[in-house]
């Protein structure tokens, strides 16, 4: 389970469940960007306020199970993630940008809940953990590989 952040006068735990379709649905999630894209989220997190949790990915999105603070609304948060991830990917994977012509890597748009009163953190884990039509199609990116805390 996610620990509170304390701050000089705040203590929170909030938590979003981000998904993030990849522009055209395409699948290019290959071994290498899936890698990428855990390090892109490791410096963002080192970076910013944002705390990622867990991450899984479909073969045509993405899901971030993600703490943050009170002071980063989920639209920043949201724009945060797609946009440095989206650039950095770009920039290591210059293959993806020739199947994703037009700039963008993810869709304009996303989903976001908050974890909470309905949908509790293990519900959450349990559902990105499962997704995929069968569990071959399905990779876990991070689980164990991503330990970044606030400190």
């Amino acid at each position: 389970m996610s620990e509170h952040i304390h701050k000089s006068h705040n203590k929170s735990l909030l938590l979003y469940h981000l998904v993030c379709p990849i522009k055209y649905r395409r699948s290019v999630l290959s071994e290498s960007v899936e890698r990428s894209l855990i390090e892109v989220c490791k410096n963002i997190a080192n970076r910013y306020e944002i705390h990622f949790v867990e991450i899984g990915a479909d073969e045509n999105h993405v899901h971030f199970l993600i703490q943050s603070v009170p002071m980063l609304s989920v639209k920043s948060i949201a724009q945060t993630v797609k946009s440095i991830t989206a650039k950095e990917l770009f920039r290591l994977h210059p293959e993806v940008k020739e199947k994703l012509w037009g700039g963008n890597f993810w869709t304009a748009g996303y989903y976001v809940n908050t974890v909470g009163q309905y949908a509790n953190e293990d519900v959450i884990l349990k559902y990105i953990q499962n997704q995929g039509e069968t569990k071959s199609n399905y990779k876990m990116l991070h689980k164990n590989q991503l330990s970044i805390a606030f400190e």
